[in-house]
């Protein structure tokens, strides 16, 4: 009786497990030299975890919202959830894209980039320039429209995660913060954007496509 009625308090109140900072799939040092240690560390062990701490403490404000019908506050959340859910999903993604021995994409992966793009270079060429040129902080993605079935350039704002703005479903994300790149490229966006191509992980994206087209 009392586990049953501790299932029920616990799908009223929406309590569930706290989320947890993701380990990376190689050493802080592994991107060099195209991504610091300094810059990997504090990218992955200060800002991912400041997102997952704030993005717990505000579910466990909107649980206790919830569960007394407080819908001023449920809705003031909403930004808050936003910004610190998305920086942990596109980052949680973003370590996976990454990686020393990226390998090549996929056969299906290239023939969809050749139709959608003309060839890889021109996708390459169009998803840069989309990261660099976005105002302030924010992520350029190489991206799969579930409806079009093709293959989509997308750029959010901020933290936004892409999938849950926009319904794309994220393949390759470029995080534009200045966190990301400040302590090696300084100010020059576009040739931070220029090196990630070369620890690009294009096995784990061409399996995010594999997935996302099935």
């Amino acid at each position: 009786m009392f586990a049953t009625n501790r299932i029920y308090t616990v799908m009223r109140l929406g309590i569930r497990m706290k989320h947890s900072l993701p380990e990376l799939p190689y050493e802080l040092n592994a991107l060099e030299p195209i991504i610091s240690r300094e810059i990997m560390f504090l990218h992955h062990q200060k800002h991912h975890a400041t997102y997952i701490n704030n993005f717990n403490a505000a579910e466990e404000k909107l649980a206790l919202a919830t569960s007394k019908s407080d819908i001023n506050t449920i809705i003031s959340l909403a930004p808050v959830l936003r910004f610190n859910g998305g920086g942990h999903i596109n980052h949680t993604i973003f370590w996976k894209n990454l990686s020393p021995n990226g390998g090549e994409p996929s056969k299906e992966l290239c023939a969809a980039i050749n139709t959608c793009f003309g060839s890889f270079d021109n996708m390459k060429t169009q998803l840069s320039n989309a990261a660099v040129g976005i105002q302030g902080s924010g992520w350029g993605w190489l991206s799969y429209n579930k409806t079009s079935k093709r293959l989509q350039i997308a750029t959010c704002s901020n933290q936004d995660p892409l999938e849950g703005t926009t319904g794309l479903i994220p393949l390759f994300g470029i995080d534009v913060w200045e966190h990301a790149y400040y302590l090696q490229y300084k100010n020059v966006r576009a040739d931070y954007v220029k090196a990630i191509f070369e620890i690009a992980n294009w096995c784990d994206i061409s399996e995010r496509f594999a997935k996302a087209s099935c």
